[in-house]
């Protein structure tokens, strides 16, 4: 059965990476993403829709019902309201995608309907987004197609030539191979969505890092925030990103374990809606999640919603932020408690204590660092003054090189905890747990198993960790990287003297051996 599912999810990424590779013709990959995202999104919405209404009748006895099949007028008038009640949205049975990808590409009408799909696209999505507008669901719906310009040049330099791409695309979405959402496949969407921005991401470089981080490192993350809970409260992630930190905790404890919601927050506009979309697609309801627009450091959109008992992030490296040109800044109470502001030009350090700030007493925070957090000077040296001295670091993992798309540094992570065992600070040189994988390097399951072993029993490991008492860290200037605490240098090879002193004996013995031979023959030479 495990191999059928890889070889069925092999499949499934080879005919999305044709997808994304043939019909995006002169539009940049990292441009054309949102269009192949956007339209399995749309896919997804309808199936899961129309599925969740067939249902419904199925069930009361109606077995023939089809909702896709029903002309917008036989719908009764109080189900739209119902159904943004339950899913957040809503859709007419001819703006579903399966009826709207048929009349563009099937039949001898579909030449004239496709001259204007580009306005009945934008009219189904202003639809769907205007079905939440007024409810609880329209934070979470509200602007999801902002990205897909049906009208962009990028597409084809004509009307015609851009809805023969729209219909193309819209097409081969239909084709993929993705199971029936109403049988319960949704892990097939959500695997193919993050297929997909993993693709993207690692032919974008820098601006694909910015938005997605490796699946294997959230569950790192995930695993270590949650080590010892089978249930947890509030995940909260302030760089978001396209929500694959959040959903790694869900996967790691059950979404129906997270008792209470997901809350992100993300400043870029195309990352926002990439996350909304990725929680409905891996059926996160639009009444679980809370997902923000806006500048964490700045305009931090959860005050009401604080603290968190799960914090998990990869907060952008170094970046600029306003720091102390923003008098308010100092007096903030995130950041107040350390004295000092992070630099202009190094914000991660003000995610830190953002984190912290957030963090529940009885929480744990996993954050993705830049190294040089753990050891430059200055501001951040102060900063990382109050971290060890209130106790609030519980390790640093230094991870292996390579991992991130768009940079080959070795990141670390730290952990911070506002109660621990007391016992110090954990520090992990997991330098060289990963495997290669095509270009890039990956935590492979025995790499994750063995940092989390080591996490979890806090206790030396030659080489490898080392439990650190803060006063030593004190010590050491309140230096926090790894290497300053964990020696890896390979042991001395143990030389037996005895045993070195009969070779070099056996050695001289041969010598001498040798010598009195030369001379046997040069004096039988000279006699002749």
């Amino acid at each position: 059965m495990a191999d059928e599912r890889a070889r069925q999810r092999e499949e499934l990424h080879k005919a999305i990476w044709n997808i994304a590779n043939e019909l995006r013709g002169s539009v940049d990959g990292w441009d054309f993403k949102q269009y192949v995202l956007c339209t399995m999104f749309y896919r997804f919405i309808s199936e899961d829709l129309a599925g969740y209404l067939d249902a419904q009748e199925h069930a009361v006895g109606n077995p023939s019902f089809s909702y896709a099949a029903l002309a917008d007028t036989d719908v009764p008038p109080g189900i739209p309201d119902a159904i943004v009640a339950e899913k957040g949205f809503f859709i007419r049975p001819s703006a579903l995608f399966q009826n709207v990808c048929a009349a563009a590409n099937d039949g001898a009408g579909a030449k004239a309907f496709r001259a204007d799909l580009n306005m009945t696209l934008e009219g189904v999505f202003q639809s769907v987004e205007a079905s939440a507008t007024g409810t609880e669901a329209e934070g979470a719906i509200r602007g999801l197609f902002a990205d897909f310009d049906v009208n962009s040049p990028k597409l084809g330099n004509t009307v015609a030539q851009r809805n023969d791409k729209l219909a193309a695309i819209m097409a081969r979405i239909r084709d993929l191979p993705l199971g029936n959402v109403a049988e319960a496949k949704i892990d097939a969407f959500g695997d193919a969505y993050e297929f997909l921005m993993t693709m993207y991401a690692s032919s974008a470089g820098k601006s694909g890092g910015e938005f997605f981080t490796p699946q294997e490192v959230c569950e790192l993350l995930a695993r270590i925030a949650t080590l010892g809970k089978n249930q947890v409260s509030k995940v909260y992630d302030p760089c978001c990103g396209s929500g694959g930190m959040l959903l790694r905790v869900a996967h790691v404890v059950g979404p129906d374990n997270v008792t209470r919601s997901f809350f992100g927050q993300d400043v870029n506009l195309t990352t926002y809606n990439l996350a909304r979309m990725n929680m409905l697609l891996h059926g996160v309801n639009f009444s679980k999640f809370d997902i923000a627009l806006g500048d964490t450091l700045e305009e931090p959109a959860h005050w009401d919603d604080e603290p968190f008992e799960v914090i998990c992030s990869n907060p952008p490296y170094s970046i600029r932020w306003r720091g102390d040109d923003n008098p308010l800044a100092i007096n903030d109470e995130r950041f107040k408690p350390a004295g000092v502001l992070a630099p202009k030009s190094k914000a991660d350090l003000a995610f830190t204590m953002h984190m912290l700030s957030w963090l529940a007493p009885d929480g744990c925070a996993a954050i993705v660092e830049f190294p040089g957090v753990l050891y430059r000077g200055g501001k951040e040296g102060k900063i990382r003054k109050y971290l060890v001295d209130q106790d609030k670091v519980d390790a640093v993992i230094q991870l292996p090189p390579n991992l991130f798309f768009g940079t080959t540094i070795a990141t670390c992570v730290l952990v911070l905890r506002h109660s621990h065992a007391g016992d110090g600070i954990l520090f992990i040189d997991a330098t060289d747990e990963f495997v290669h994988s095509g270009n890039k390097n990956k935590l492979g399951e025995k790499n994750a198993e063995r940092i989390l072993s080591a996490y979890e029993a806090r206790a030396d490991e030659e080489r490898f960790c080392r439990m650190v008492d803060r006063d030593e860290v004190a010590a050491n200037g309140y230096n926090l990287s790894v290497s300053s605490y964990v020696d890896r240098t390979p042991p001395a090879e143990e030389v037996d003297i005895a045993e070195l002193n009969a070779r070099i004996a056996q050695i001289v013995a041969r010598e001498q051996d040798l010598r009195q031979q030369i001379d046997a023959i040069v004096a039988d030479l000279e006699g002749k």
